[in-house]
């Protein structure tokens, strides 16, 4: 028989870094999960990703336990890692801050695509140049088409 779900907690969490200070504590306290157990079993998951910030989807069951999946860095994370910068622009249509090529705008989107709502890598590369530009990142050269 299947347990019954009593609801859903999205974090953003550093990889290896979870803790039950806030924003963790607090979320998981309130729908009754064990704090520590979700913390260990978190920072043992993500060891090889310590430091970026990934997404986690916690579901909870009406018996107090839980379950998790961790998703990949979200996309601007991923622009600013590749680019070297700490932020996006303040003015992203008058201060453009870095630039990306499409083969780098192609491996974000390979690495993003299972989360993402598209099917084909083309419309996950034009979503994820979007993000860039929103950000103040130009994308250099000629959309490669197939």
């Amino acid at each position: 028989m299947a347990k019954e779900v009593a609801g859903f907690i999205k974090l953003q969490v550093k990889g290896g870094a979870a803790n039950p200070s806030p924003p963790i504590g607090p979320a998981l306290g309130s729908k009754g999960v064990n704090i520590m157990e979700f913390c260990k079993q978190f920072n043992a998951r993500t060891q090889s990703q310590a430091g970026k910030v990934l997404p986690v989807v916690i579901t909870v069951y009406s018996d107090k336990s839980f379950d998790f999946v961790v998703k990949n860095p979200p996309v601007p994370v991923q622009l600013l890692e590749v680019t070297k910068q700490q932020s996006g622009s303040a003015e992203p249509n008058r201060k453009k801050i870095a630039s990306v090529t499409w083969e780098q705008v192609r491996q974000i989107a390979q690495d993003k695509m299972p989360d993402l709502n598209c099917f084909t890598l083309e419309s996950a590369m034009k979503m994820v140049a979007g993000t860039a530009r929103s950000m103040g990142i130009t994308v250099t050269g000629e959309f490669p088409v197939n």
